[in-house]
């Protein structure tokens, strides 16, 4: 269980002065050496990105084979200060990503240490701006999706979980999470086999899945609907990234308060972290290798998706 974790950190989050250094001090407290943080600033102000690198006991860290997997904490901000009071339902990503760090810290305290290196990503921002949305408002980000990217993929990454609240609409009418298909290189690929006995198994339910589109799978700034930026790691990277969506049976505007279940954000942790032990034992896999490669040789690379596409 990561309740503790959880609760922990949703307390630090919820705050108007909270900072990624203040997060950093407390995955440091856990043990947990290897945290950075970088302070960006954009046209809309500044976050804090923050990378924490989990070693495992074969992982790339310690010269092992093993392979690494990345979480990444997708958000425009935790507060949508002064225009809202309070944590804002987007900012469930960025809470799930430090808890996951922090339960992790805690396991290799007490000898539970992953086969492979596990690299965490988010950002911390309490007072980010709203924009409009259909059917419900959006939270902004003081950078752009380009920044995001930048700073919280990691080249080490084999594959990657990125976990984003994706309450904001009318496709998916379940409370709790789901998971994507995965997507690579411009291919939406069949939904992992692994991935669906995980989540079972965690959930104690039937797995549920959440539809995505091709406008899903590229760049934002391309003028086309995006469900949400849960996907956006997809653009700017080649391995294969899977979404966590942390999910609501009816649309929840992004900047509400009063709107994160910390019992599903929980269930999203732990669904994450038995995923990294299973990833890093070569139990797991996103996608099939040999049916990818056969994709592109009947129909040709589909990495332009990756881009702005046409002028």
């Amino acid at each position: 269980m990561a309740f503790k974790q959880v609760m922990e950190v949703y307390e630090l989050l919820d705050s108007a002065y909270v900072d990624g250094y203040e997060v950093a001090g407390l995955l440091k407290k856990a043990g947990l050496e290897d945290v950075e943080v970088k302070r960006i600033a954009g046209a809309k102000g500044s976050t804090d990105f923050i990378k924490v690198k989990v070693p495992g006991s074969n992982g790339k860290v310690k010269g092992g084979s093993a392979p690494t997997l990345g979480i990444i904490g997708r958000l425009g901000g935790l507060g949508a200060r002064p225009e809202r009071i309070g944590f804002v339902s987007d900012g469930d990503g960025a809470l799930a990503a430090v808890a996951i760090a922090l339960k992790l810290g805690a396991m290799q305290k007490k000898g539970d240490i992953l086969a492979g290196d596990v690299i965490i990503a988010t950002h911390i921002c309490p007072n980010a701006p709203t924009r409009p949305h259909d059917p419900v408002p959006f939270m902004d980000s003081p950078v752009d999706i380009a920044a995001m990217n930048r700073h919280e993929i990691d080249p080490a990454m084999d594959a990657i979980l990125s976990i984003d609240t994706t309450k904001g609409n009318r496709v998916i009418n379940h409370r709790g999470f789901a998971i994507s298909p995965t997507v690579k290189e411009g291919y939406i690929l069949r939904v992992s086999e692994d991935l669906l006995d995980l989540m079972q198994i965690v959930t104690g339910k039937l797995p549920v899945v959440f539809p995505v589109t091709t406008q899903d799978i590229t760049p934002y700034g391309n003028g086309l609907y995006h469900l949400n930026s849960i996907l956006q790691p997809c653009v700017a990277t080649a391995a294969p990234v899977v979404g966590v969506a942390i999910t609501a049976e009816v649309p929840v505007p992004g900047c509400a308060t009063g709107a994160s279940h910390l019992v599903d954000i929980e269930a999203a942790v732990r669904f994450c972290i038995e995923v990294a032990k299973a990833f890093g034992q070569g139990k797991c896999r996103l996608y099939d290798e040999e049916e990818f490669e056969r994709l592109k040789a009947l129909y040709g690379p589909m990495d332009h998706l990756q881009t702005l596409g046409k002028s």
